[in-house]
């Protein structure tokens, strides 16, 4: 009898506690709720031409030509909701809605935020580019057109929710971007013929491609990628992610519309959001999940496994956004033997010996890869040639093994006032004309490479932590002939060929 009580005390507790941690965080939220910046008409208004997997399921949509077509009404919609509502002038000069502002990218041909399809006579093949959260097709601009220049029949898709507005990514779910997908896949296949098609995600798009590719070998999915090629992946974001999923769906009571953004910030980017919607975050946690439990599920299916693309990963050492444990644990490490590499980018050695700012060093774990002789995959390691020299060096380890089978000196250096590259600047080069190095001489658009702005804090409309960070790759050049090699090679092996 006293157990039974002292069970149902227990129990009572236990639900008590609970439902005072609900509370509490309910609490939480609503008290901050009602901070924070106000929200403009590009953060809530609804643009209803979006595409979405419903319409495939209903026949609006049936074929890649319907999704530009209502690509085309989406983006007059945003003219009219947004753009033509929006004020211009010198005092907004850096907002991306004001029409004619330095950050308007309506004005500009072609506008990179729209699905590009970059044709070619005698293609040798094809190859789908995916952009990340938030982002838009150009983030993968620039590899586009030097693979169309080297013979590819290029499509740069934009993903439902992007290149809009951040209320776009308000409702999107992550299936209505893997239906995307599927369409453009579709598009290539039947342009293309048997000729190889592959896929390159940046970001969330990488695991979109992962995602497609898991779909044709459960038979719901044509054509299977004759390749994949995974930048910044997002792999088995944090756990946290789920809490966006609850903190979207609060949004929806009256008086929490702020909950629907993880971060409010002016919109000065003409290719990305800076502002991100909650649902987003909630997405990339589903999705990423997703593919994890199936890429884990696969992998006990040997025969199947092995039909899956050969994957090239790039990756930065330290990125905020994924982990290169992720990377390691949650895929590479499940994939068939001797047909994947992981190329990563280490902190600029040089810098880090003269500094004592670092919080924290990937050398540990940078070194346990390269001291693996078990990882089934190869390893490219992007390193300072010496502790005491900002020349960058090649070192490559081949599967199940500690020789390092080359060392290749690359003739370039780490620039000196970079420490480190990160999860936004691996797809872009130095010459970008909004990221890269140098302030373009036209000086018709905004430019967000290369600042180095001092003064008092609070000043500028740009806080100094978005300045700060990395977006572009010094060593973009290496990456585009690692990319070229790799989709060569693939080529070669694909079948028919």
């Amino acid at each position: 009898m006293h157990t039974h009580l002292s069970s149902r005390w227990s129990t009572r507790s236990s639900a008590r506690s609970a439902a005072g941690l609900v509370l509490a965080v309910l609490v939480l939220v609503v008290s901050g709720c009602g901070s924070g910046p106000l929200l403009k008409p590009w953060h809530t208004e609804t643009l209803t031409e979006e595409f979405s997997a419903d319409m495939l399921r209903d026949g609006r949509v049936r074929s890649f030509d319907d999704y530009l077509a209502l690509e085309q009404r989406l983006f007059k919609q945003l003219d009219e909701k947004i753009y033509a509502k929006s004020e211009t002038g010198p005092s907004h000069v850096l907002e991306r809605y004001s029409t004619g502002s330095l950050a308007d990218p309506q004005h500009r041909t072609p506008n990179w935020n729209r699905t590009f399809e970059l044709n070619r006579d005698h293609a040798v093949g094809g190859v789908l580019l995916l952009h990340g959260m938030s982002d838009s097709p150009y983030s993968l601009r620039t590899l586009a057109l030097e693979l169309n220049r080297r013979g590819y029949l290029v499509i740069g898709l934009r993903s439902p929710g992007h290149g809009t507005a951040p209320s776009g990514l308000r409702h999107v779910t992550w299936r209505d971007m893997a239906a995307a997908v599927g369409l453009a896949m579709e598009h290539l296949k039947s342009k293309l013929g048997s000729r190889p098609i592959h896929v390159i995600g940046y970001s969330t798009g990488a695991s979109l491609a992962l995602n497609f590719s898991l779909d044709v070998l459960e038979g719901k999915a044509a054509p299977l990628p004759a390749s994949l090629i995974l930048i910044s992946p997002a792999i088995r974001v944090h756990p946290a992610g789920a809490l966006a999923g609850f903190k979207n769906s609060m949004a929806a009571l009256p008086g929490l519309g702020g909950l629907a953004y993880l971060l409010v910030m002016d919109e000065f980017d003409p290719y990305k959001y800076n502002s991100f919607a909650t649902n987003a975050g909630a997405q990339v946690h589903r999705l990423t999940r997703q593919v994890d439990r199936r890429i884990r599920e696969l992998a006990q299916d040997p025969a199947t496994v092995k039909r899956l693309p050969p994957i090239l990963v790039l990756k930065s050492t330290v990125d905020a956004t994924v982990t290169t444990e992720a990377v390691v644990d949650n895929l590479l490490m499940w994939l068939p033997a001797k047909r994947n590499e992981l190329i990563l980018f280490d902190i600029n050695r040089h810098e880090a010996v003269k500094s004592t700012l670092l919080v924290s060093d990937p050398a540990p774990l940078t070194d346990r890869i390269m001291a693996d002789k078990d990882l089934p995959f190869a390893v490219t390691f992007i390193t300072n040639e010496s502790p005491h020299s900002s020349n960058v060096i090649a070192r490559r380890k081949v599967s199940y093994s500690l020789e390092k089978t080359d060392t290749e000196k690359l003739g370039v250096a780490w620039p000196w006032n970079v420490v480190s590259l990160s999860h936004v600047a691996l797809p872009f080069s130095p010459e970008d004309p909004l990221y890269g190095q140098t302030v373009p001489t036209d000086g018709d658009m905004v430019f967000l490479g290369n600042l180095a702005i001092k003064g008092e804090r609070g000043l500028l409309k740009i806080p100094g932590t978005w300045l700060l960070r990395q977006r572009h790759n010094p060593f973009y050049s290496y990456m585009q002939a690692r990319v070229l090699s790799w989709l060569d090679e693939a080529n070669a092996n694909t079948p028919g060929r």
